[in-house]
């Protein structure tokens, strides 16, 4: 099976086409063929125009096409790059693609962009007081996991903060919204009963970071999930202790 000479992971960054970097764009200007990633975020800016910028199609992937059959897309002879929102190592499905290309024999060059996990610094509270990020699922039929709240029971004992990233279901069209968040944790609260996520709990909710329409908001949960926060992507963090200077800041975004 012939195979790609060099896979480029490029990140398009946190909104639109306006943050790809000039090595991204000089990485997708190389490459044969250009893929998109379109199933780990929620992409705001213009295929058409991204299209425009490289100067060639660009090529949408679904989830099952990388995870399941990269042969036939990502790992096919010639240059690749594969486009991904955030920064391309953020989802562990990306790990796995570096790995099936090392067995393939083909070398893989990074292009790093800004990402959710460095963002969330715009809400005011400290990156190194982040503990482990949790994803809150979509529960379908029988299956609801309870382990992002384990692992928030887990953060706040040690005052550490809890980013949640929301549920997205690209094929069906959903991108989990804050207010769904926040009834789902209450959910699993009814289920654990550890009083460790309610009402009152103090949340911060954010959408569409990284773009002029942004929006961050502070306050108890069930305020949250009263608010409208418009469109994808959006995430909910449950912040642990907070030093003074946190507070403060949050407090510019009080709902």
């Amino acid at each position: 099976m012939k195979t790609a000479k060099t896979l480029y992971l490029v990140g398009l960054g946190l909104h639109d086409e306006g943050d790809l970097s000039l090595k991204g764009l000089e990485a997708l200007k190389k490459a044969e063929r250009v893929y998109f990633e379109s199933y780990t975020s929620f992409f705001n800016g213009s295929p058409e125009e991204l299209s425009r910028l490289i100067g060639k199609e660009i090529i949408t992937l679904k989830r099952r096409d990388l995870e399941e059959h990269p042969e036939d897309n990502v790992l096919k002879a010639g240059d690749a790059a594969l486009l991904v929102m955030g920064d391309p190592l953020a989802a562990t499905t990306h790990s796995d693609l570096i790995l099936r290309a090392k067995k393939a024999g083909v070398n893989v060059k990074v292009i790093h962009s800004s990402s959710i996990q460095s963002a969330i610094a715009e809400t005011g509270l400290q990156l190194y007081k982040f503990g482990r990020t949790v994803t809150i699922a979509y529960p379908e039929g029988k299956y609801f996991p309870l382990s992002p709240y384990d692992y928030l029971q887990e953060n706040k004992t040690r005052g550490l903060h809890t980013l949640c990233l929301l549920d997205v279901k690209a094929e069906e069209n959903r991108y989990m919204t804050v207010p769904e968040a926040v009834r789902l944790l209450e959910r699993m609260e009814e289920e654990k009963k550890q009083k460790q996520f309610g009402k009152d709990t103090l949340c911060v909710g954010a959408a569409r970071i990284g773009g002029e329409d942004a929006v961050i908001r502070y306050g108890p949960a069930e305020k949250l999930a009263a608010l409208d926060f418009g469109g994808p992507p959006q995430i909910l963090i449950v912040p642990g202790r907070l030093h003074y200077m946190e507070e403060e800041m949050l407090n510019r975004w009080k709902a």
